[in-house]
């Protein structure tokens, strides 16, 4: 009974990494490095993450600076942030990059709330996702003589409990993202 809860928290758990992820890439007005992850560069012929050819900081909050290791590979991380879709125009002194963050629009701020709201809606559905195949595996065992039905009510009602955990957590996350969001 235990394994079963231990396997629902780690897939939950997942679920919420997956979620965070997914809010480090929406952009506020502060500076994240995280939202370079997904940006990919010709490093030797590898497509390879910015964050791995070079050191990224975030300089006064608003502005991120980009010091790659390879000082040929500028011009290839500014074609790569310039290809990307996230809206930022870098400007190279020497050898950075710097990354000013733009002001949100309150267009812009509305779009990355409902995208927010979007993510957290997908890591809601997950986490049911793995109720029910809980649940499931619960009414399984039952059938197969393997629990009794006291045994597998009380798992199912460990597993709800573990749900409504989990998407309060969902809840939250994305109540700390819209404030960011909505933060001047």
């Amino acid at each position: 009974m235990q394994i079963l809860i231990n396997e629902v928290s780690d897939k939950m758990d997942k679920s919420i990494s997956a979620l965070k992820n997914a809010f480090n890439k929406i952009r506020t007005g502060r500076a994240n490095p995280a939202i370079l992850d997904d940006i990919k560069v010709d490093y030797y012929g590898n497509m390879t993450p910015i964050n791995q050819t070079s050191n990224i900081s975030v300089e006064e909050g608003r502005s991120l600076v980009i010091s790659p290791w390879d000082k040929n590979l500028i011009p290839e991380i500014e074609k790569a942030i310039l290809s990307s879709d996230l809206g930022l125009n870098p400007s190279t002194s020497s050898d950075l990059i710097r990354l000013t963050m733009p002001a949100l629009t309150e267009e812009t701020r509305q779009d990355y709330i409902k995208q927010a709201k979007a993510e957290a809606e997908n890591s809601r559905v997950s986490i049911r996702n793995v109720r029910r195949d809980a649940n499931q595996s619960a009414k399984e065992k039952q059938q197969a003589s393997e629990i009794s039905e006291d045994e597998q009510r009380r798992i199912e009602d460990l597993i709800q409990k573990e749900t409504d955990r989990y998407i309060l957590i969902v809840d939250t996350e994305l109540k700390n993202k819209e404030s960011d969001l909505l933060e001047i």
